[in-house]
């Protein structure tokens, strides 16, 4: 198969829409920071299934997503997952004994808390009786986490489920080297002092050097970092074109952090240290600034830097998800209808972080919609590169036909419709925690702009990818 890197966009027409639109003239940050218009409610056909359950999300919080080595640096994964629990206990003023189940993602795991979902629901006060566990699909976690209590409730096995997601890089495992572990493991089972002095004697100092982890896929050792920048030479996404991205996208989260729109956010008293009462990650600068930083992947020439690129982040979210009459049953008032969702695969070498590209013509065509139906669209934006990479991929014919064997792009999402609350560049990115993030974000935009379909998607490594359809619920 021909690398996309070296045939891809040679093929492309250079007068594309996604390069009129963002290549010859630059995102203009000034006219995304007005307010979107709301969209107009279209009597459009609801995307209920006959003889399928309806699941909704009732509600759902986050902690405030903080940069790792910040306030919740002492703290322990479940520390933070408790606090989302909690959090959505006090905001729902749901029962503990109504939970059937509990699911939470992760990547990063603490070894002494692998199943972080069962350690933060006993810690929050659920029962001992309410079971719970812990997926991992890199960026997508949570995604999965909400999508398994999807199916559980649309089965008929539970009517009421908590997903969520939680991620603390401030502390992640650091091992000792193999041949350390090996000695350790050895010495452990030495019977007689012979035994051990003969394994001590092979100690060398290079068995001190610890194994790091790295945000790196195995299966090709490459960095997501330096794939993103692959990526945006592969499409041929500039440096300022992603700095613009970027500066948007602080620019929007700190608009709609002002004007009080991340509703999802609640407080938390960190032990011992004050209440947080926001995400501390978003930092509007100014392009000249950006520019000044030098590239962190691919040296000297690359075009991804820490300005646009998506930072490592300690946060928490979950979400509760219920049947439709459960939660009428209940009084409540859900959010919005959980519908349609597809997960995808591709090549983890030149395709890393086109997920979403992949995700969003599947899960549309699965839902019987449109580009044109959608009314709000909440992407992971992991890199601006990514995004603006994913942007040509859906916008291009050839891409379409040669690469997802398709008859025809799928189109651009509309500016005005994509993440104008921010994005995971300037919110933030706990790896197992954003999946929620981006459908509270479009269940509560859905709502504020009277719109009916969001669409949420999301890249991962593994070259994997989310897409989900969101319904508004009916006022």
């Amino acid at each position: 198969m021909t690398s996309i890197l070296t045939y891809t966009f040679k093929n492309l027409p250079s007068t594309s829409k996604w390069a009129l639109r963002f290549s010859v003239r630059p995102l203009s940050c000034s006219s995304q920071l007005r307010a979107a218009p709301a969209a107009q409610t279209k009597s459009k056909k609801t995307l209920a299934k006959p003889n399928v359950k309806n699941v909704v999300v009732v509600d759902g919080v986050r902690i405030p997503f903080l940069l790792s080595g910040t306030l919740y640096k002492d703290l322990m994964p479940h520390d933070l997952a408790r606090a989302a629990l909690l959090g959505l206990l006090h905001r729902t003023s749901v029962p503990k004994d109504v939970v059937d189940y509990i699911i939470f993602g992760t990547v990063i795991q603490e070894v002494k808390t692998s199943n972080v979902a069962r350690e933060a629901a006993l810690g929050a006060g659920f029962s001992d009786k309410t079971p719970a566990h812990t997926v991992t699909m890199a960026c997508i976690s949570a995604n999965q986490a909400m999508t398994t209590g999807v199916g559980l409730i649309a089965s008929g096995q539970y009517d009421v489920v908590v997903a969520g997601g939680v991620e603390l890089m401030s502390d992640v495992p650091i091992r000792h080297s193999r041949k350390m572990r090996k000695m350790m493991l050895d010495l452990n089972k030495a019977k007689t002092l012979g035994q051990r002095l003969s394994l001590i004697s092979k100690f060398r100092l290079n068995f001190l050097s610890p194994e790091l982890p790295a945000v790196a896929e195995f299966s090709t050792n490459e960095t997501m970092g330096h794939s993103a920048d692959r990526l945006a030479a592969a499409f041929a996404i500039s440096r300022p074109e992603q700095d613009e991205y970027a500066l948007r996208s602080h620019s929007l989260a700190k608009k709609a952090q002002d004007e009080g729109l991340l509703s999802d956010v609640i407080p938390f008293k960190v032990p011992g240290k004050d209440t947080v009462t926001k995400d501390n990650g978003i930092r509007p600068s100014s392009l000249e600034q950006m520019a000044k930083l030098k590239p962190a992947f691919i040296k000297p020439y690359g075009t991804v830097t820490a300005a646009n690129s998506s930072f490592l982040t300690d946060g928490a979210s979950a979400v509760l998800i219920m049947a439709e009459e459960k939660a009428l049953a209940m009084g409540y008032k859900p959010k919005a209808y959980l519908r349609d969702f597809v997960y995808v695969s591709q090549d983890p070498k030149d395709q890393l972080l086109l997920g979403p590209a992949y995700a969003t013509p599947k899960v549309l065509e699965k839902a019987g919609l449109t580009m044109n139906d959608v009314d709000a669209f909440e992407f992971h934006e992991a890199f601006s590169g990514q995004i603006l990479a994913n942007f040509k991929a859906m916008d291009s014919d050839w891409f379409a036909q040669n690469y997802m064997g398709r008859k025809a792009k799928v189109g651009l999402p509309p500016l005005e419709k994509f993440n104008t609350w921010g994005g995971s560049l300037s919110l933030g990115h706990p790896f197992g925690a954003t999946g929620c993030r981006l459908v509270m974000a479009a269940a509560n935009r859905l709502r504020k702009e009277g719109g009916q379909y969001a669409l949420v998607a999301a890249c991962a490594a593994g070259g994997q990818g989310h897409a989900m359809i969101v319904e508004a619920y009916p006022k």
